[in-house]
């Protein structure tokens, strides 16, 4: 009988911790004593922190590396890239001030950059410490909070890949508040081609732009980091075709007109190459960077073929073969 009441007692002696359920649920550690760590109860980790294999929350020590980098500066280019287009469209032909108002703007994003670094842990320095992204689901942690019992949730809910789902909001806020102090002092002072109404329609369309980045950003925040490269791949080629379609280029005589139609040509290069780049991640130089020959390809198929593919040709050829 004493035998086995030892026998009944020794689990029980054993303090056993109940399993942490939840794919981002985590135990903080309390204290740590040499290389004893406590652990407090299961749930959301502290910003900055994700879990480890053990279930532990661990501070975030890494570094982004390249295609996180590259994904920032995706993120970084969209409203930049939107001001342009709105300031072009809207100022036409009636101003000259459109070149002042795009260096505003690559301004205004430059400084709200740099700023969002700044104030970004650590606190000072250009660079930042951040958590790997392992997996899609790492930027929806809201939906996976697990239900122990069917009904009440444990809110594990946290920013497992912290800082890049957060650091774009803050950097929209930034480029936000930087538009709305220099901006219209700029435009109500050099815009005097357009009319009142008209001047500040660029700022108008910023004030819609910018929530719809937002909401972008927090639907689809992990879709974005996966796809980006695509996406601007294909943006740049559709853009490209259909701004060489609505000027009228058919030839690289045309190009040369006007040296504005070189700066869009070179500026989708620029993207271009800048989506190839995020593709291949330059992993191997050696295979990776002939592969940025192929950006002027579009761009010449273009034009050789613009003279056999123009719809008056196309219509007149048709009539002729009736």
């Amino acid at each position: 009988e004493r035998r086995g009441n030892v026998g009944c007692a020794l689990p029980a002696a054993v303090d056993i911790q109940p399993a942490c359920l939840g794919l981002y649920c985590g135990r903080t550690v309390l204290l740590v004593n040499g290389s004893v760590e406590t652990y407090g109860d299961c749930g959301v980790c502290p910003r900055g922190q994700r879990t480890d294999d053990n279930k532990i929350c661990r501070e975030c020590v890494g570094s982004p590396d390249r295609y996180d980098w590259l994904y920032l500066g995706f993120t970084a280019m969209l409203p930049l890239v939107l001001h342009w287009f709105f300031i072009e469209w809207y100022s036409g032909k009636k101003s000259s001030s459109a070149l002042l108002q795009h260096v505003t703007a690559l301004c205004e994003c430059s400084a709200a950059a740099v700023v969002t670094l700044l104030v970004s842990d650590p606190v000072g320095s250009l660079r930042i410490r951040s958590c790997p992204v392992k997996k899609l689901s790492d930027w929806y942690t809201m939906l996976y909070n697990p239900s122990p019992d069917y009904i009440t949730t444990v809110h594990c809910t946290h920013e497992a890949v912290y800082p890049l789902y957060t650091i774009v909001f803050i950097y929209y806020a930034f480029c936000l508040v930087l538009m709305m102090l220099l901006r219209p002092l700029l435009v109500k002072k050099i815009a005097c081609g357009l009319g009142k109404s008209d001047r500040f329609k660029s700022i108008y369309a910023a004030l819609y732009f910018f929530p719809v980045l937002t909401v972008l950003q927090a639907v689809g925040g992990g879709l974005l980091y996966y796809a980006f490269p695509y996406i601007v791949l294909v943006l740049s080629l559709v853009t490209l075709a259909v701004y060489m379609s609505a000027s009228e280029v058919e030839s690289f005589k045309d190009l040369l007109v006007r040296k504005k139609r070189l700066v869009v040509l070179f500026s989708h290069w620029l993207l271009h190459a800048y989506g190839i780049i995020s593709i291949s991640k330059l992993d191997k130089l050696e295979q990776d960077l002939p592969l940025l020959a192929l950006v002027p390809a579009p761009a010449l198929f273009y034009l050789l073929t613009a003279k056999y593919t123009e719809p008056s040709r196309v219509l007149s050829e048709g009539g002729n073969g009736h």
